[in-house]
């Protein structure tokens, strides 16, 4: 059964494959046995193919399991970085490699194959489904994460025989998605070498120069570099600490980066250098900075705690920037052998340590782990929403804040209030109406920065606002957030389709309870819906005809006049479902009449609105008669303009005029010229109906300097 393969060629004695085998060494025989066998079935599998620079295929998924060695890895993930491609380039099935090599090795394989066999209606599309299979897998395992990165990091390496386009997506896609992941699993040597080698890419000119200008500095350098080495190292033998001291040289992208974002040329740069001090143990942390800072002078602001407070990769280590000879700065960051090989492997350094002690790279997996079930939280039915969410999630710049009772949450620079009540619980989020900062009392759209103690207060009708969308920052909260609207807007929706498609029945003289099961199942079958809740939320949403609905029940095709529908009843501005016209601002008391607007719902005008006349007569189906239930307690949002007299104190008497007749003022403009002898005040007021309008207009006359009051409808349209 299965695939038949060519014969095996000479590939076993290839160099690269004896020194693949020979780095095998911490593994058992049996594991290394099986390994072998794998690549066998690789190299069989691939016998046909060759890569574009002309080699043979199997060069690359040898050099993408050699990465994984590396991160000496368990035998699984390394047979499966050689099978990485054999599911989407050759006829083998994923059943045949769950025979040969077990189920968890080919899951490992199917987590890393591309979807096929669907058609997707462009690129950024197709992208988007195959990063969401690829977390998906990478949350069962973590495994499938580190393969793709090795495999993304060698394919970039021999990207030259590909087109400059082609070159050019594919690095720009690594810099925005690959890299950050790397860099978020802590895993900052492929990130710097990924960022550096897409730049190399994208910009090959740019980075040939700044390649050569790194030369030159490095040597007009070089006797200051030395002297700030020998002074680190001989003032922390004088403390009696044992350290390892390394000078560190900035990457090419993040230098590139620099000159970029802050506009400086090359020369202005002088930080290209830096020093890494790593010592036995977190006490020998701090004392080394001691001693570093009575060498030389720090730098005020430029010290981070990263031990006390580590990254949400993992990453721990002191950050300080001292002040060298000659005014250099001296960036220096100190942390202990297990940091430091955390610091470079990341979440890999589990597989490298197994046995790593508390805080180290155990814990981090742990962490890696909640994070990747976060972004399972986030998936939604839209592939591309899902793709925008995670790329907001994988922000590198981090702000760390407080709950009262200590707890630490580590947000994306720019985070608000609103992420930090995501963070704690969807719940608190949903329900979310204020902020304590500090314990000041702050808008939920206020940013947070780091050592913020925050509380979040709710109220339990609380319920999120769209508008939430244009400041959050976390891919948890707007997916969040998306979630909470979609459902409420289907939920409103469908109430509103049933009280439309009732008031249809009932105007055809049929009581909506009297229509049996059997005939709402008739109708839900040829339609291809799941219940009556589809149906109505279809009808709410002005995606089908409630009158059409209402004679498809009855089975009745007459298009004739029917008896009068009773009106239907409007209790005012309804979530999402029925909305009030921004056009004309309908308030109770005025005539309206409802629109059906197809995928948003009810939207009600007055009946002499000036922005639906057009429709009105073109479109008579989609208008349905409406009336407002007699309601008490609710307020409505109404515009008016008043034209005063340029005299002082005229905004103040109009303000407490608004007061007197018991309405709040929502938004106050005014178009004011004082060459002028009248100003008009354009006021957003609440009232609530036509005759406490009415009396507003009324006390506004009284105003000596009030010279003309109207009501005031906006220009913009809601059709």
């Amino acid at each position: 059964m299965g695939t038949e393969l060519p014969p095996a060629s000479d590939a076993l004695e290839d160099p690269a494959y004896r020194v693949f085998i020979d780095s095998l060494d911490y593994l058992s025989a049996e594991d290394v046995a099986r390994i072998e066998t794998a690549y066998r079935f690789a190299e069989r599998a691939h016998a046909r193919q060759r890569r574009l620079s002309g080699e043979p295929y199997i060069t690359h998924p040898l050099a993408v399991a050699g990465a994984v060695v590396e991160w000496r890895m368990d035998a699984e993930a390394i047979m499966a970085a050689l099978l990485h491609d054999v599911l989407e380039d050759t006829g083998t099935s994923k059943v045949e490699l769950s025979e040969r090599f077990g189920r968890q090795v080919a899951e490992l394989v199917d987590g890393l194959s591309k979807l096929d066999k669907i058609e997707f209606a462009s690129y950024q599309e197709a992208q988007a489904e195959n990063f969401r299979k690829m977390l998906m897998a990478m949350a069962r395992d973590l495994r499938v994460v580190l393969i793709k990165l090795a495999d993304r990091q060698h394919n970039l390496r021999t990207m030259q025989a590909l087109r400059p386009e082609k070159r050019r997506r594919i690095a720009t896609e690594t810099l925005e998605i690959y890299a950050p992941i790397a860099l978020r699993l802590g895993l900052n040597k492929l990130y710097r070498e990924l960022q550096d080698t897409c730049l190399e890419l994208i910009h090959p000119q740019r980075a040939l120069v700044l390649k050569k200008a790194m030369r030159a500095a490095r040597g007009n350098r070089r006797e200051l570099l030395s002297k700030i080495h020998e002074g680190l190292e001989s003032t922390l033998a004088n403390a009696q600490l044992d350290a390892d001291v390394f000078g560190r040289e900035k990457s090419l992208y993040s230098i590139y980066r620099k000159m970029k974002d802050k506009h400086l040329s090359f020369s202005q740069v002088l930080d290209i250098y830096g020093f890494r001090v790593v010592v036995d143990n977190v006490p020998s942390c701090y004392l080394a900075l001691g001693a570093l800072h009575a060498l030389y002078k720090p730098v005020p602001g430029k010290f981070k705690d990263y031990i006390a407070l580590p990254k949400a990769n993992g990453y721990q280590s002191l950050h300080t920037t001292l002040i060298g000879p000659y005014g250099t700065p001296v960036e220096v960051q100190i942390r202990t052998r297990e940091m430091h090989q955390v610091a470079q492997e990341g979440v890999a350094a589990h597989w490298l340590y197994k046995d790593s002690e508390p805080g180290g790279a155990g814990d981090l997996q742990l962490k890696t782990h909640k994070w990747l079930q976060s972004l399972l939280e986030m998936q939604s039915g839209d592939s591309a929403e899902f793709f925008e969410n995670v790329k907001i999630d994988l922000f590198p710049d981090e702000v760390y804040v407080f709950t009262p009772k200590g707890r630490i949450f580590a947000l994306p620079s720019g985070a608000t209030a609103i992420d930090f009540a995501y963070a704690v619980h969807s719940d608190i989020g949903n329900h979310c109406t204020a902020a304590r900062i500090n314990q000041e009392l702050s808008p939920l759209r206020a940013e947070l920065k780091n050592g913020d103690v925050v509380e979040i207060i709710t109220q339990p009708h609380a319920t999120p606002n769209p508008s939430w969308l244009g400041y959050v920052k976390t891919g948890r909260a707007r997916s969040r957030i998306r979630h909470f609207l979609r459902t409420i807007r289907n939920e409103e929706s469908s109430a509103l389709g049933e009280r439309l498609l009732n008031q249809e029945l009932l105007a055809l003289g049929v009581v909506p309870a009297s229509i049996p099961q059997g005939v709402w199942e008739q109708l839900l079958r040829a339609n291809g819906d799941r219940d009556t809740r589809d149906v109505y939320t279809d009808i709410g949403l002005g995606k089908r005809n409630p009158a059409v609905v209402a004679r498809r029940l009855l089975a009745r095709e007459d298009s004739g006049p029917v008896e009068a529908a009773s009106k239907l009843l409007i209790h005012g501005s309804e979530g999402m479902a029925i909305q009030l016209a921004k056009c004309c601002q309908p308030i109770p008391g005025d005539p309206i009449i409802g629109a059906i607007r197809k995928g948003h719902g009810l939207v009600v005008h007055t009946h002499d609105c000036p922005q639906i006349r057009r429709s009105r007569h073109n479109e008579p189906g989609k208008w349905i008669e409406v009336e407002w239930a007699p309601e008490e307690g609710k307020l409505f949002d109404v515009g008016i303009r008043v034209e005063v007299k340029n005299s002082r104190g005229v905004l103040a008497q109009v303000a407490a005029g608004i007061a007197d007749a018991a309405s709040n003022i929502e938004d106050v403009a005014m178009d004011a010229r004082p060459e002028h002898l009248f100003t008009i005040l354009y006021f957003t007021i609440q009232v609530a109906d036509r005759a406490h309008l009415a009396k507003v207009m009324r006390l506004l006359r009284r105003i000596p300097d009030v010279t003309r009051i109207s009501r005031e409808h906006n220009k913009l349209s809601d059709e």
